[in-house]
């Protein structure tokens, strides 16, 4: 194949360019003791495949009950199928920090506006530093063992909807180890439940990540 000059047409390992123009913040989670829901939430971005294409799957998620709360499909990478996840998140409630890679979906003016407008504090992961969006990696694995890689989708339509489907098994019937053995749903509505363990943000390293 590397004779013949064959390769496959597929998204690249980065889905998320930074752009140069926009501003870069801090990672704020190091070190930071996790214990309430929303007090952090994390976006992040995957590709999901179809006969017919690939398409992109942004999701936000709170890191102490690990429950989803918006997710939104795009064919294309711009950052309008982020602010509407955003938007849909934010009818929820607000975090406290929201945390995501340096793309430029979550570096433009338009998506860090609208944090900053709600007093939200913006954290952003390192360079090359995919773990420290540690747990939607986690829920990357979880979506593409448990549902994209079991089916074959015709095309977005049939995505959304397999996806849908998946996301609220994971919410409100797939219980978490680390929670309790409760599901997201239970745990975030629970919201003081003195029975969640709090999470400590690790610095992870590539040896220690789970296989």
């Amino acid at each position: 194949m590397r004779l013949m000059g064959i390769a496959a047409i597929y998204p690249g390992k980065r889905l998320s360019q930074g752009d140069s123009r926009h501003r870069k913040y801090p990672y704020l989670l190091k070190g930071l003791t996790v214990d309430r829901p929303n007090q952090v939430w994390a976006g992040d971005i995957t590709y999901v495949r179809t006969r017919h294409g690939f398409v992109y799957l942004v999701a936000i998620l709170d890191w102490f009950s690990r429950y989803v709360l918006s997710w939104a499909v795009s064919i294309t990478l711009d950052a309008e199928f982020c602010i509407e996840a955003l938007g849909q998140a934010l009818t929820w409630s607000k975090p406290e920090i929201f945390n995501s890679d340096q793309g430029s979906q979550f570096t433009s003016t338009s998506f860090t506006g609208i944090l900053e407008s709600k007093g939200i504090a913006i954290s952003m992961d390192g360079r090359g530093r995919a773990f420290d969006n540690i747990f939607i990696e986690r829920l990357w694995r979880s979506v593409k063992y448990e549902e994209v890689y079991l089916r074959e989708y015709d095309g977005v339509k049939e995505a959304v909807r397999g996806l849908g489907t998946y996301f609220r098994f994971y919410n409100q019937e797939r219980p978490h180890q680390s929670l309790g053995y409760k599901t997201p749903y239970q745990v975030y509505k629970s919201r003081d439940d003195p029975g969640t363990v709090p999470i400590r943000i690790p610095t992870v390293t590539r040896s220690t990540f789970p296989p």
